[in-house]
């Protein structure tokens, strides 16, 4: 089995701005802006708002009836679905190459993170903490039953054509990853979790960033991570002096560009019972 890093959402780059953790810890990460989708921010749904259009416009200025890319779509309640509705993610080009190039498919999982910070509401809108810190926080995660070309996708399944990477063309590198119904692990019988969903809760386990920490990059991860001895390290982070270890864990420099990170748990059995720690 592999996980996978992937990081979604807004930051700095897309969208501008950090996805909010409520005042309740509650967790919403925002799809990034897309003028080919048919999804407009206002037709989402938000516990904490009116519609995800709300937050985008008081926190980034983005108009509510802007198109977005809903992707990864994990949560059945977002838009209205068609009968067979499955979770899927979307990925190209040179991302969707790197996950090639490493075998990603059947069964391996996705964990999703972006870039979050703390919100609160004033009088006339949502916005930001004064002082508080943009963190990398896990949202989601996605455990894959298949993975298929958008070129090849049966147009009886019309459950799906809403995605926005149906509406990029039909290149090869244009896919998407179906979810699978209940999340199967290595070793462990009938977890009884969901094969994808989103995190809605903030949590210190969800959180990649090193705490106090000003930089969102620089992440303190359990002490396994570690690539020493191992045979393969997390994609994109194989230097040495990416990594130091420390008495609470190890902490990990992270890469400041890429998309896709992806472990091999053939190397690192620990991940297996991290990962059903977490998602329980």
């Amino acid at each position: 089995m592999k996980l996978i890093l992937s990081r979604k959402g807004f930051d700095s780059g897309a969208g501008g701005r950090p996805s909010p953790i409520f005042p309740d810890g509650g967790l919403l990460s925002l799809p990034i802006p897309d003028k080919s989708s048919t999804i407009a921010y206002k037709d989402i749904a938000a516990d904490h708002c009116e519609c995800v259009g709300e937050l985008v416009q008081d926190l980034a200025g983005i108009p509510p009836t802007h198109r977005a890319h809903l992707d990864p779509d994990l949560s059945a309640r977002s838009i209205p679905r068609l009968r067979g509705w499955r979770p899927l993610f979307g990925q190209v080009g040179a991302a969707e190459k790197h996950l090639e190039n490493n075998g990603v498919g059947s069964g391996d999982v996705f964990l999703f993170f972006g870039l979050f910070r703390r919100v609160e509401r004033s009088l006339l809108k949502w916005r930001y903490v004064r002082g508080s810190r943009p963190m990398h926080v896990i949202f989601g995660w996605l455990q894959v039953a298949e993975r298929a070309a958008v070129s090849d996708w049966p147009p009886r399944d019309r459950w799906a054509l809403y995605h926005p990477h149906f509406t990029r063309g039909t290149e090869p590198s244009n896919v998407v990853y179906v979810a699978t119904e209940r999340l199967s692990l290595p070793g462990v019988t009938r977890s009884g979790i969901a094969g994808a969903g989103r995190f809605t809760c903030f949590s210190q386990k969800l959180r990649l960033t090193e705490p106090d920490c000003r930089t969102p990059s620089r992440w303190l991860l359990p002490g396994w991570f570690h690539p020493g001895g191992r045979a393969s390290a997390l994609t994109y982070h194989g230097k040495p002096s990416r990594w130091r270890m420390s008495r609470a864990g190890v902490r990990l420099t992270s890469v400041s560009r890429g998309q896709e990170f992806v472990l091999d748990c053939d190397d690192y059995p620990e991940a297996i019972n991290w990962l059903h720690e977490l998602l329980s």
